[in-house]
């Protein structure tokens, strides 16, 4: 029988034993983690020895210096991929300074299919037209690859204006003898004026993940739309 001055053990006020409330803990981890002011008390007590007691003040410290050491690597692949991007924008922008200062129309097919891969730190590049009735306009120029009649619509889908493929192998038809180099490619339709068949930039890299679906566009998208105003005023094309 209990003595007047005595207390209830937590499990006779409760109803509940021990098993039944690591069984609720296991079920709810996030129960401590909303209610940290459960385990001050715990934490503040004397460290013991035995082979029961459990240091709460060692796990959760060795549980913050795995997250800290996570974040600090997240970090450190934020730092790089913004590093990455800094310097692929500054490629671009000097890409896109020679295309504008191009001397002469030769000049600019020469700077697009040569100079751009040192540019971007690339192997090869090409500038395709489809071939469609009469040929365009200087079209013989050295540097401008013809194609079929709907080749770039094949390559890249009637919908679709930019194409990024890793882990491939370079097509003759598009990058000449440096197709053997590509192992990874853009693509990009080039819609030079309605006077014109449509025509393609094709960027190529030896790297096999140089270009991947998942990566960004936009300053692919910008180069290409660069080349076309290019090509389309020194041609004095309509827009």
């Amino acid at each position: 029988m209990q003595k007047p001055n005595e207390q209830a053990t937590p499990e006779l006020e409760s109803g509940l034993d021990d098993s039944q409330v690591l069984a609720y803990l296991r079920a709810h981890p996030e129960f401590l983690a909303e209610h940290a002011e459960l385990l001050a008390p715990l934490l503040s007590l004397e460290r013991e020895s035995g082979d029961r007691i459990v240091d709460l003040q060692r796990f959760m410290a060795e549980r913050l210096k795995r997250r800290l050491r996570e974040l600090e690597e997240e970090s450190q692949q934020m730092v790089g991929l913004a590093r990455l991007n800094l310097k692929s924008q500054a490629r671009v922008h000097r890409a896109v300074l020679a295309l504008m200062g191009a001397s002469s129309f030769e000049h600019l097919i020469q700077v697009t299919t040569i100079d751009l891969p040192v540019f971007l730190g690339l192997d090869v590049a090409a500038l395709c037209i489809e071939a469609a009735g009469s040929p365009p306009p200087r079209c013989e120029t050295t540097g401008v690859r013809l194609l079929d009649r709907g080749a770039v619509d094949r390559l890249l889908g009637p919908a679709r204006d930019l194409l990024l493929r890793q882990n491939v192998r370079g097509e003759r038809a598009i990058f000449g003898a440096g197709a053997a180099l590509v192992r990874s490619d853009a693509m990009m339709r080039l819609k030079i004026s309605p006077a014109t068949p449509v025509g393609l930039l094709a960027l190529g890299s030896r790297k096999e993940s140089r270009f991947h679906p998942g990566q960004g566009t936009e300053l692919l998208g910008f180069l290409a739309r660069v080349v076309e105003i290019s090509i389309r005023a020194w041609l004095d094309l309509p827009l």
